[in-house]
Formats: structure tokens, sequence, C-alpha cells
């Protein structure tokens, strides 16, 4: 597993803290980190997923901050350079937004894009 302070990805403030309050009340099953990648699927192609997990040695780079840790697969990091993920709480949206450079096209709700 490499760590790494690349800026791979950019956290808002809001995300860091809602990740480290996950990674802390949220996690019945201990896992360590918090995972960012994508997955076929969605009206694009191409949709986010957030979940816990645990680093998987050779795979993963690895991102530490206060109270956190993201993994994001190798293999994947070429869709997610550049994402900006932040946290939201309105009384209309709440939960994690993401806004990726590499995105050429994205679906109206945001949840899926294509590159």
């Amino acid at each position: 597993m490499e760590v790494t302070t690349e800026k791979l990805l950019n956290l808002s403030d809001g995300a860091e803290k809602e990740i480290a309050r996950i990674l802390k009340e949220d996690n019945p099953s201990g896992y360590s980190a918090i995972r960012v990648g994508v997955k076929g699927g969605g009206c694009s192609g191409l949709t986010y997923i957030l979940d816990l997990d645990n680093p998987h040695e050779e795979l993963d780079y690895l991102f530490e901050g206060e109270g956190y840790r993201l993994v994001v697969n190798k293999a994947q990091a070429l869709y997610l350079n550049g994402l900006n993920l932040s946290y939201e709480q309105g009384l209309n949206n709440r939960g994690f937004v993401f806004e990726n450079p590499n995105a050429k096209e994205k679906c109206g709700c945001g949840t899926s894009f294509s590159v």
C-alpha cells in the first residue's frame, strides 16, 4: 500500500469531519478507512462509491487526515484524479457531493458520469 500526500482528492472541511464521524460512530465492524471509488452503472456509465473498508496492500493509495483514512484503488485513481468531495447538510440536500473534473458527461442527479 502506498501512503501518499499527493492531492488526488480534495476534501472540504465538512467532508473530512463527516468521514471522521462515520469511522468513529457509524462503524460497528471496525473498518479502518473509507473507500472512494467508481463502478460501472448509473445512467451515464460510471457511478461513485463510498464504503467502509480496510486498505488492500498493493492495490490502494492511502490518504490520512485528522481522524480519518481514505483509500482509493490505484486502477480507479485515473477516474478520480482532482475530485472535489464535499458534504452538504441543507434542508433539501444532505450527503456527499462529487465534483469531478474528468467527467465529460454526468446525469441530472450527479451520481453517475462518463469519461
